[in-house]
């Protein structure tokens, strides 16, 4: 007797959220997050680092609601980073109750080299699989993302 759909749905999220895990534990991850470690940057900051160069002159509060986080937290990651000279804020000259962020060139220059060694490792990844693997995974990960964007939003 073949398994339930229900059944069969969530071996299929089992299946997804351990392919995610593994992939998350891989070679390309643990040569980025070395050299984070190296500057003793965690997971967070360098994922504020990253949002902040994508978003020029975002506010702290934009920051939080990216990452689902609250200000307080968001707040302890920037004075981290503005520490480590990587983030200035700076006043808000149209929200005196604001912050805007911008990186520092060093946090430039940080995310421009986490960013290479993140595309280094994810091409010596693609090219150990054949076009079609490739095409095939791109292709299953966007209908992922666009379920995921659209399950956020019900």
């Amino acid at each position: 007797m073949p398994p339930s759909r229900s059944r069969r749905r969530v071996e299929e999220a089992q299946r997804l959220l351990d392919l995610l895990n593994a992939l998350g534990s891989t070679t390309f991850r643990q040569i980025l997050w070395q050299r984070a470690s190296e500057l003793d940057l965690t997971y967070a900051q360098s994922q504020v680092l990253f949002y902040v160069a994508d978003h020029t002159g975002c506010h702290m509060g934009d920051v939080g609601k990216a990452f689902g986080v609250t200000l307080p937290a968001v707040t302890h990651i920037v004075d981290r980073l503005e520490e480590k000279q990587f983030l200035n804020r700076t006043d808000d000259p149209v929200d005196r109750r604001a912050y805007v962020l911008e990186l520092t060139r060093a946090g430039r220059a940080l995310v421009q080299e986490l960013r290479g060694l993140q595309m280094r490792g994810v091409q010596g990844v693609l090219r150990r699989m054949t076009l079609d693997d490739r095409q095939r995974v791109i292709k299953g990960l966007e209908a992922l993302v666009d379920a995921a964007t659209e399950a956020a939003r019900a």
